[in-house]
């Protein structure tokens, strides 16, 4: 279900195994992985998860093992299941409890969201200096007779930072 779900989001899915080929290739199958290079050292997971970011990729490793653990470091993001190994955990970014997949789903959708209300936030705020801080500096005032009292200033300024901050807060009401 995770696999699928990674695929309709967009996110093309590539094995990296020390198995044999024929295993890799069965278990990729079953769990519906786009991609399988099996038979290889953990050096080489590296070395692959460099070339694809080389090619412009955003590359998130998932590992459990010792042998995932320099991988995990060479991604953009690294993605260790709790039930895996100490240094895999201490080598990634983000741990996933109990082994669900899904959870890595919701921590792309959530990063994902966080992104978004980001740039919708920087977008009001550039707004809001682009109109407001003029009229407050008196830059109108010569030509329109336009200015803004301190005390509206500081309200809209209020205002504005009020306003980042519910935006963001509507994240809350989200159902991921």
């Amino acid at each position: 279900v995770a696999i699928d779900t990674l695929k309709k989001m967009g996110i093309k899915t590539i094995m990296l195994s020390g198995d044999r080929q024929e295993v890799a290739e069965y278990i990729a199958f079953q769990a519906g992985i786009d991609e399988v290079i099996a038979e290889v050292s953990p050096l080489e997971k590296s070395k692959k998860i460099e070339n694809l970011k080389k090619d412009g990729a955003i590359v998130a490793m998932v590992g459990d093992g010792i042998n995932d653990a320099v991988a995990l470091v060479a991604a953009d993001i690294g993605i260790a299941m709790a039930t895996g190994s100490d240094i895999a955990i201490e080598s990634a970014d983000i741990t996933v409890l109990n082994g669900d997949l899904n959870k890595i789903v919701k921590a792309l959708k959530i990063s994902r969201l966080t992104m978004r209300k980001i740039k919708q936030n920087l977008f009001w705020a550039f707004i809001y200096n682009i109109i407001a801080l003029p009229i407050a500096a008196g830059v109108f005032y010569p030509a329109y007779g336009l200015l803004l009292s301190p005390i509206i200033a500081a309200g809209a300024m209020s205002f504005s930072s009020l306003s980042i901050v519910f935006n963001t807060l509507l994240m809350r009401r989200l159902k991921i």
